[in-house]
Parts: structure tokens; C-alpha cells; sequence
């Protein structure tokens, strides 16, 4: 253990002691929680991908008409979360045409299934995350030197799912060089948690996860090295799954590493209201190749699952971290009885030592030296950095900086090594190289593991800082390479998203997809912000 860095740890959770219920109180009581999104009108946003392909390949909708819908709910939503960074929603419009006019040409019902067959996400409406490279939009990713950038190309994921049919609509809004779980820009403001709009939906695929949470997107797709996918999902109430390190290419993200391991780190992933699509959207995104080591077309019989569940660290590192909120260990608990009734074996983990699990996820990061840094020279090392760093995070404290304080201190971490020297992060890499043996031995090829996906709810606007310093809870699977689902679970008493997240071991995403949609069937899944208002 790391004393600097437990004493900041503990420093952080002692000032969530005190000041949170302060805040809550006082500052912000329940009746300052606001709400501004209209209700969802139309059933076409309450279905999921396989209803709706159901629906166009038997021509009882059109890809207009869904596309369409879809638009009129972002326009309708994002003047209330600012998620959106750049639209091409005439450009989608045009291709529902084609797609129609494809579908049209078909003569018999055959044709039409095997172009489905070939295209399955045929027709279906998809947002992207701006570092997720999409041909000829923006690709700044939150970041004013990069204001005039667009992509040259699509991404690696993006391409696939275009293959496979799906509609781009837009690109949506990220943190500066997605450096940050608040997704809040000098280049684009700040996105709104559509549950309650002085909250922050996350980071950093936070855009996607105050759409989705909107129900402006059918799906997403999202990136994540350190909890970019699972903390959107658990502040804005809907699913979202980390693969497997090395699954899902992250050729043309930005920021990326000339690191040949990053892809270990660094996934991009589904983002859905419904887990029922977590795998058949995964399929596409990893490619025929990758998608066969997964096996997630082999059927799954949920009661051979083994589950093993813990409600966050333990012992002294559990003391040391802010505590898990309360209704997101009761959601945990309230899974585990249910799957027990099932006639699933659940039993408490025993998990392996997670003593230096701040350590660890940190060593991870601060090791990827070959990554984009924000302050970039021909000299990018040494002291002198470091000075440059700080003294920009002054400025920026300031409001002098042409850089995000969040995206600095990231920065900042990995220009100190996390406060560790090098051979304490090779020692922190090597025991967490070990311990990938033991999270398999742990899981095996039958188990899931229950785990708090974050030990909060969404936090205040400004207020990210006190939860970023548990986000060991979701960078320690980064580091490890394990495939997490995080599972909605319903809303707490102040209406936020609760939630948990279902880990299993390498290349096991299909027992995490599994276990999800399970989930979702007995406790509902994703809840609306706002209850609808469908028109008969």
C-alpha cells in the first residue's frame, strides 16, 4: 500500500462524511431535483433491437419512420442534456431511404431474411461516441486544440456496425481527451443526467449514457479504460458492458496508445436500455473471429451458472474507501435472492487479495507512457512536465486554462506515476498479473461475480472528485482484462438509477450477458426518467 495515496483516499472519505449529507440536506434538497425531459410518445422508442428488426423485416415499419422517431426525440431531449456534439440526421435520413428501397427490392420473404441474416442491424438507428472515430464528424473529444479535427475515418467498431446496417445519427458528447468521469467541456459544456439535470451523467461516455437514459438512442456504443462505460450506465440507469480486453478493436479511438497491450486496457462496448441486445450488439462489434472465442451463440442454462457475489472491498481496504451506498448493496442483495430461488449456487466471495486494489488500477494507467497526453512537447517526460501540469491545473482552477481541471489531474497522475516510483508500479503490475490467475480460478468457465459497479449514485455536478477516488472499483477490471455488465436495478428514494455490476472471467462475456438479462426480466431493467405518455 501506498501511504500518499491511502491518505488521500481517506482524506476524500472523511470529507464525503461530512460534507454529503450536508449538501443533500441543505444545499440541495429533494425538492431541488429536477426533471426537465418531456415523456416518451411513441411505442417505437420503448422496443428493442430484435422487436424492431422483427417489425422492418416484415414491413410492418420502416427505417424512416424509426429513424425519423428517434430524431424527434433527440431534438426533443437534447436541449435539456447538451449530449449532443454533432447531428447528421438528413444524412441518416437518406440512408432509411436506401435501406427501405433495399428492403422494398426483396421479392419473396427469404430475400428479406437473408439480408437480415447478412445485415442484422439493418435499418436500426446507433449514436457513437465522439472518440469512436465516425467518417467526416467531429472528432475533438471534448478538447479545444482539437476543435477543427474530424475523423478521417470510421473506427474500427463503428465500421462494423455500419456493415452490419446500422444508422448512424450522431456523435455525442465526451470529457476533454475523455480524461474525466463528468463530462463537462470548455469546448462543449456541460451534459445533464436526465434523472435530474444538477447531477452529471458521468464520463467518459457520458453523451451516451444521458441519451440512452433518455431514451434517445436505441443503442450506443461507448469506450472504456477505466469505468467509461459502467459509470455512465449506473448514473443514467441503463446497461452497459466492458468485453473482455483484446475482444472489441479500438483501431481509430482517440485518445489510443502505441502501447501493443492497450487493447487490454482500453474496450469499446454496447450501450442499450435493453440487455436482451447486449449480445447480439457485441457480436457485431467484435468481428466473426473474436465473437467465436466468446461463443455467445452456444445457449447458456442460467441455473449452471455459479454466482459469487460481495457487496465491495474488504478489510482495511474497504474501510479505507467511502462506503458502498446502501441501496446499491441492498440491489446486490436483492439479485443474489432472487437467482437463489432460481436454483442458482450463490454463496458470499471469497475473493482474492485486493489489499492494493487502488494501487493497482492506478500502476495501469500510469504505466501507459505512449498514450496522448494533453501537454505535448517534443520532450514529454521529466520534472519539468509535471511543473507545467500543475501550474496549468492552477490556471484552470483559475478559469485561465484552455484544459479541463479533471482531464489535468489525469493527467497529472500519469505524469507522477500515480505518486509511485517505477519499481512500485512494476511491483503493482506484477501482482496484478497474478491475480488475473486468480479471478479465473475464482470464476472459472461457470461463474459471475456480483460487485458494486461504483459505490455511489450519481454525484452533484463538481462534486465527481469524491468518486473518483473509488474508481478502483471499475479500473481494477480494466487492468485485469474481465468482462463486466452493468445491470440497472432501479431507482432510490430521490428517483437516481441504482445498480450493480456482473463480472466474470476472461472471455466469459456471455455468463454476464446472461445473468443481465435475467435481471432485467425480474426487476424491470431500465427505468424512464419520466413515465410515458404513449400515444394509442
Amino acid at each position: 500500500m501506498e501511504i500518499f495515496l491511502r491518505l488521500i483516499v481517506i482524506f476524500v472519505k472523511v470529507v464525503a462524511l461530512i460534507v454529503s449529507p450536508l449538501l443533500e440536506a441543505f444545499v440541495y434538497p429533494p425538492k431541488s431535483r429536477r426533471t426537465l425531459i418531456p415523456p416518451i410518445r411513441s411505442r417505437l422508442l420503448t422496443l428493442s433491437v430484435q422487436e424492431l428488426r422483427r417489425r422492418l423485416q416484415s414491413r410492418q415499419l420502416t427505417s424512416v419512420e424509426l429513424v425519423r422517431t428517434y430524431i424527434e426525440r433527440i431534438e426533443a431531449v437534447n436541449k435539456h442534456l447538451n449530449a449532443l456534439v454533432e447531428s447528421r440526421f438528413t444524412a441518416a435520413l437518406e440512408e432509411a431511404t436506401e435501406t427501405d428501397d433495399l428492403i422494398a427490392s426483396c421479392r419473396t420473404a427469404a430475400d428479406v431474411e437473408k439480408l437480415f441474416e447478412e445485415r442484422p442491424l439493418l435499418g436500426l438507428p446507433v449514436t457513437i461516441k465522439e472518440s469512436c472515430a465516425l467518417e467526416g464528424m467531429t472528432f475533438a473529444v471534448g478538447s479545444l486544440s482539437r476543435k477543427n479535427i474530424k475523423a478521417q475515418a470510421d473506427g474500427a467498431a463503428v465500421k462494423r456496425l455500419k456493415s452490419a446496417g446500422a444508422i448512424p445519427l450522431l456523435v455525442s458528447a465526451t470529457p476533454e481527451y475523455c480524461f474525466s468521469i463528468e463530462t463537462d467541456t470548455l469546448l462543449n459544456g456541460r451534459c445533464l443526467n436526465p434523472y435530474d439535470s444538477e447531477r452529471t451523467p458521468g464520463g467518459s461516455s457520458g453523451g451516451e449514457g444521458s441519451l440512452n437514459g433518455a431514451g434517445a438512442s436505441l443503442f450506443g456504443i461507448g469506450s472504456d479504460i477505466g469505468g467509461s462505460i459502467r459509470i455512465p450506465s449506473l448514473y443514467c440507469g441503463i446497461f452497459g458492458h466492458k468485453p473482455s480486453g483484446g475482444v472489441v478493436s479500438v483501431k481509430g479511438h482517440f485518445p489510443n496508445s502505441l502501447d501493443p497491450n492497450i487493447g487490454h486496457y482500453l474496450v469499446e462496448g454496447p450501450i442499450t436500455r435493453f440487455a436482451e441486445d447486449l449480445s447480439e450488439l457485441l457480436q457485431v462489434m467484435a468481428g466473426k473471429e473474436n465473437a467465436s472465442k466468446l461463443r455467445l451463440n452456444e445457449p447458456i442454462q442460467l441455473n449452471q451458472i455459479k454466482v459469487q457475489y460481495a457487496l465491495g472491498f474488504e478489510g482495511i481496504n474497504g474501510w479505507m474507501h467511502s462506503a458502498v451506498d446502501k441501496d446499491i448493496r441492498g440491489a446486490i442483495c436483492k439479485a443474489t435472492s432472487h437467482l437463489k430461488t432460481l436454483g442458482l449456487d450463490v454463496k458470499k466471495a471469497r475473493l482474492p487479495n485486493l489489499e492494493n486494489s487502488m494501487e493497482m488500477a492506478l500502476s495501469g494507467i500510469a504505466g501507459q507512457d505512449l498514450m496522448d497526453y494533453l501537454l505535448t512537447d517534443e520532450n514529454p517526460e521529466g520534472s519539468g512536465k509535471v511543473r507545467e501540469t500543475v501550474w496549468e491545473i492552477v490556471k484552470s482552477l483559475r478559469g485561465h486554462s484552455e484544459y479541463t481541471t479533471n482531464a489535468l489531474i489525469f493527467e497529472l497522475m500519469r505524469r507522477t506515476g500515480a505518486f509511485m516510483s517505477q519499481s512500485k508500479i512494476n511491483q503493482y503490475m506484477k501482482e496484478t498479473r497474478e491475480l488475473i490467475g486468480e479471478f479465473e480460478n475464482l470464476l472459472g468457465d461457470d461463474g459471475v461475480l456480483l460487485f458494486p459497479t461504483l459505490n455511489l449514485p450519481a454525484p452533484r455536478h463538481k462534486w465527481s472528485l469524491l468518486s473518483l477516488w473509488g474508481v478502483d472499483y471499475t479500473l481494477m477490471f480494466n487492468v485485469l482484462g474481465l468482462p463486466v455488465t452493468h445491470v440497472p436495478m432501479g431507482l432510490n428514494e430521490r428517483g437516481l438509477p441504482i445498480g450493480l455490476s456482473v463480472i466474470g472471467a476472461p472471455n466469459q462475456d456471455r455468463l454476464c450477458l446472461r445473468v443481465a438479462v435475467e435481471l432485467e426480466r425480474a426487476f424491470g431493467g431500465w427505468k424512464p426518467p419520466v413515465p410515458h405518455d404513449l400515444d394509442d
